[in-house]
């Protein structure tokens, strides 16, 4: 009973449309808490307010925070520091490097002798639309009181605001006609796709970024060959490897990252070759349904990128 139940909570999950978020139908976001910036003479205070806001904002419904082990290597291959280097290029960059739709990050400073405040900027890394929210309170009072106010109110704001913090979602059908008039009146190559795939912590069936990517190119108008059955050769070979790992759990949710990597080799040997990658982040009920969401919306990116420079 309970597997049924179970099966019934994901294909609901899966199928459901995506609506614009309001309070009370957030959608899961996953979101990095960077350091604070603070004073000199207090330098340790903003690792403390990002780690009692991480803390706080994990009860969050609608919010997956990424490990800190992931953020402190996005953060080191930036050469980012304090929070007031952030700017909207490396807020995308870091988006890309941990799978976060939303950074955390802000200032603390003293307004006068009396009091303190503590400033945040919720900063969309898909859209670059910043929300910023503040808390005071007095010198020598209690932080974590503090920081848990400031989390009450970035909780609000993402579930409010979570449809313009993140990219609007396109439907299946939109998207390939999007992508079929971006090829119209172009002669199309026939194409073979072989990319492997595990997921690392225990076997997983059927490759989902080779299958998502196989059906794109399909529905644009691509002819998709088997070469292992088919009598002639496809024009274009695009073969990869794809792993997917186990992010975090909290509570019933999972997250898997995925990463995939494609070499595109036209049968013309005088014509160049070409190479691509992608990671996504997917958030599920299952483990296994998660890593295959991330394989496929890697797939899905890699093959909106590929179709117009397939097309002749």
């Amino acid at each position: 009973m309970k597997t049924y139940l179970h099966l019934i909570a994901v294909t609901a999950f899966l199928l459901a449309p995506r609506p614009a978020a309001h309070a009370e139908d957030a959608p899961v976001l996953t979101a990095a808490v960077l350091n604070f910036e603070s004073s000199e003479d207090k330098k340790n205070l903003g690792t403390q307010v990002a780690t009692i806001l991480a803390v706080k904002l994990s009860s969050a419904a609608n919010l997956v925070l990424v490990e800190r082990a992931e953020l402190d290597k996005a953060l080191g291959e930036l050469e980012l520091g304090l929070s007031g280097t952030v700017s909207a290029d490396s807020a995308t960059k870091i988006g890309h490097l941990t799978g976060a739709k939303l950074l955390i990050t802000g200032r603390i400073f003293a307004m006068d002798d009396k009091s303190t405040s503590i400033v945040t900027k919720i900063i969309g890394t898909e859209t670059s639309r910043v929300f910023g929210e503040m808390v005071t309170f007095p010198v020598g009072g209690n932080l974590e009181e503090a920081v848990g106010q400031l989390a009450g109110k970035i909780k609000t704001a993402t579930k409010d605001h979570g449809d313009t913090l993140v990219a609007k979602v396109e439907s299946h059908e939109a998207f390939i006609a999007r992508l079929r008039k971006s090829i119209e009146g172009k002669t199309l190559p026939t194409i073979a796709v072989e990319i492997s795939e595990v997921h690392l912590s225990r076997p997983i069936a059927d490759p989902a970024a080779q299958t998502e990517m196989k059906l794109i190119l399909q529905q644009a108008g691509f002819d998709v060959i088997d070469p292992a059955r088919a009598d002639k050769k496809p024009d274009v070979t695009i073969k990869g490897e794809a792993f997917s790992e186990l992010g975090m759990r909290r509570g019933n949710l999972v997250s898997c990252k995925a990463r995939v990597e494609l070499q595109i080799t036209p049968r013309d040997s005088a014509a160049p070759s070409r190479v691509d990658r992608q990671i996504e982040v997917a958030v599920d009920l299952s483990e296994g349904i998660a890593a295959k969401s991330a394989l496929q919306k890697a797939g899905a990116k890699l093959a909106e990128r590929l179709v117009p420079l397939l097309a002749k």
